[in-house]
Parts: C-alpha cells; structure tokens; sequence
C-alpha cells in the first residue's frame, strides 16, 4: 500500500502536532490515579486546594500571623472581668487583674476575667508562673485555670513537688483525666500550655459530638484527643446540656497570685478546608 503525498504529509503533520503538544505536569500532581475514598479528589490530585500561608512566629511560643493576641504583656483590653458566669447572665466590667512588667498577675477576691471574644475550635498557646513565695498545700497552693468555653478547665497549680489528687494537679481535665506526665518547672519559672480545643456539637437538645481536648506542656504531650466528660464540675460527674456553640475562655481567680504571659488563640473553623 502507498500512500499520497498529501496523506503523508498529513501524517507527519498530526505526529509533528502529537510530539509538540504540552505535557502534563506531574511535579503539580496526577489526574489519572485512584480516587481517594469518600473525598472528590484523586491520590496526588492537581486539582487540591493548598493549605494558606501562614507565618510562625518569630521567636518560639510566639503568635503567627493568623492568630488573635489575647494578651501581649501590655494591656488587658482584650478581657473583662468575670465576677459570675457571663454565659448564664452574670456580671462583666473591666479586668480587675494586676499588670507587671510583661505579664498579669491574680489579684485575690477580684473574680475570673473572660475574653471579650468567643471561640469554637481553637489552638490556644498560654503561659503562667507560680509565685516563688510558695504558700499552702495540694489545691491552695498556686491554684488557677484555663477554662475553655467557661466550661472546660485545663487545671493551673503549682506542679512541683505538690502532692494532690491526681485529677486536680497541673494539667489535668480537671475532675476527669490526669496529665499522662508531670513535667513540672520550679516555682517562677514558666510553663507553657499548648492546647488544641474541639468544642462540642449539639442539634438542639442532643449531644452529637463531645468536645475533645489535646493539651501539650512544655513541650511535653500531657491528653492526646481526651474526650472530655462535659464541663468542669466539684465533686460530681460531668455532663452535657446544651450550649452556644462559640464562648468566652475563661482564666480562673482561686486566690493565688499566679502570672500569665503571651496568650494567643487561634480559630480552627474550616482549617480542613483551607483555601487554594
């Protein structure tokens, strides 16, 4: 068989079109792979929406660039004071708390003090000191919290050398679940809490989804994922009743002069949805 000419010169025309036509570039992922289950998206899929950018901070512990400062050591106008429960109806003014050199301080007898804003799910950075001066045993001794929601307390008390039940020392679920270690620093020197807070889902009446709490301090994993029982109750069982699905996180007034520093939150709302 021979062909014409012109048929082979529209042959070498569609093979010269096929050998320059652009290649897929794989360096930005695969169209033709398996797709991944229950996701709109193939294994190594083009066609992902990447994370957003954010910068860390500069200094470690510090805010990155997509986080709310709640405190930065230079006013409290981020914080009201909290005399009673605000989500239930009770009394807020300004923060009655002490401002030193870089830090707040407890001010005995003064109440809690609540953030002006609300939260969901959160990454929350927060750091606190003991007084050197160490006064009391087991729960009077450097007692505080850092209440999520108002409702979910991560336990502050001086860790060190401090006998005390174990669902009440520092970093513990308070009433619920003991830290897994105790890596306690001296008293005035700082600890850092690190947590991760899922708050729970409610339709209507019913809890769907219990809140989970993961709390790192000083660098140490103290709850990985820890469903919590409800909120923060004395002396009884935690449960569930309904609630706002954002409010205020909450640092507790116990009578002891205890420090915090460089408290920053970030919100976690659609993070498993970043944009491109």
């Amino acid at each position: 068989m021979f062909l014409t000419r012109a048929a082979t010169l529209s042959a070498l025309m569609i093979v010269a079109a096929f050998s320059q036509a652009p290649k897929p570039n794989h360096d930005l992922g695969f169209e033709d792979t398996p797709m991944l289950p229950g996701l709109p998206y193939h294994v190594h899929d083009d066609r992902r929406p990447h994370p957003r950018v954010v910068t860390p901070g500069a200094e470690p512990g510090g805010a990155p660039s997509d986080a709310i400062v709640l405190f930065d050591g230079k006013d409290l106008s981020a914080w009201t004071s909290h005399h009673s429960d605000i989500t239930r109806g009770g009394t807020s003014g300004a923060s009655e708390w002490k401002l030193g050199d870089g830090y707040m301080e407890v001010v005995p007898h003064t109440g809690d003090i609540a953030t002006k804003e609300k939260f969901g799910d959160c990454q929350l950075h927060v750091e606190w000191s003991e007084p050197t001066d160490v006064v009391g045993t087991s729960q009077s001794r450097g007692n505080s919290g850092v209440i999520l929601q108002g409702r979910y307390e991560v336990q502050v008390l001086d860790p060190w050398d401090n006998p005390t039940y174990a669902d009440g020392q520092a970093g513990a679920l308070y009433g619920q679940w003991p830290p897994l270690v105790n890596p306690a620093r001296k008293p005035g020197e700082w600890q850092v809490y690190d947590i991760v807070f899922e708050a729970p889902k409610f339709e209507g009446e019913k809890l769907v989804k219990p809140a989970y709490i993961t709390v790192f301090m000083n660098g140490v994993l103290l709850h990985n994922r820890k469903e919590s029982l409800g909120p923060m109750v004395y002396r009884q069982v935690a449960h569930y009743s309904p609630q706002p699905a954002e409010d205020v996180l909450v640092l507790q007034n116990h009578n002891s002069k205890v420090r915090f520093r460089n408290i920053w939150i970030r919100r976690l709302q659609g993070y498993d949805q970043p944009e491109k």
